[in-house]
């Protein structure tokens, strides 16, 4: 990740919650976002079997209402910090039995964005004073998410 990445999302989590990351974070984020999205596209890929197509939509991704307000969220946000251009190159996907359309790819970075909104806040919920996450608090979030999606 070039210097400029690196500022954009430094300066992203500050925004989404006041939060201090550092390029040793992107590691842990980058992994996080990976197997999110990955989470996502298992469901999703499911769901489009279920119902007799051989592609998953973007109506086929388990986008709950929360995860929808962080995704409209980040859509504000982003016009200041413009990340959604890095997004873009993290928004890879593993090789599924369902092909994603190009509809549900062009969504990745606004639903990674949203998915990054909400592991800021979750940071900030779990730990109100947090100014700098420790490989601890990465952890915590990560347990969570794993709970949920």
């Amino acid at each position: 990740m070039t210097v400029m990445s690196i500022a954009r999302f430094e300066r992203f989590f500050r925004a989404a919650a006041g939060l201090d990351v550092d390029k040793n974070d992107l590691k842990r984020y980058s992994d996080f976002v990976d197997a999110k999205l990955y989470d996502l596209l298992t469901v999703a890929q499911a769901t489009a079997k279920a119902n007799g197509r051989d592609i998953i939509r973007t109506c086929d991704l388990p986008i709950t209402k929360g995860l929808q307000e962080s995704i409209h969220h980040f859509q504000k946000i982003d016009q200041e910090v413009e990340l959604k251009p890095i997004l873009e190159q993290l928004a890879t996907h593993p090789a599924l039995d369902r092909t994603p359309d190009e509809e549900t790819e062009a969504a990745y970075p606004d639903v990674i964005g949203g998915l990054s909104l909400a592991l800021a806040q979750t940071f900030k919920i779990l730990h109100p004073d947090l100014k700098n996450p420790q490989t601890q608090h990465w952890d915590e979030a990560r347990a969570l998410f794993d709970l949920l999606l």
